[in-house]
């Protein structure tokens, strides 16, 4: 159940990482604009599975009991 909601938090925090990632082009190094749309997408739609992921299975758990 813990584990349910730390996902969730993940996912927020991959969201919010692809979004700044975005806006300021930095990720440990100066990143090209193309790479930096391209590596924020990602974070930003990584961080949405975990979110979706983390539903579902909340949703399983709480039919279960």
């Amino acid at each position: 159940m813990i584990f349910n909601w730390l996902s969730l938090i993940t996912g927020m925090f991959y969201i919010i990482l692809g979004i700044v990632v975005i806006i300021y082009k930095f990720f440990i190094i100066y990143l090209e604009p193309l790479i930096a749309y391209s590596l924020g997408a990602l974070l930003i739609l990584y961080g949405l599975f975990r979110i979706g992921r983390a539903i579902y299975r909340l949703r399983q758990d709480r039919n279960e009991v």
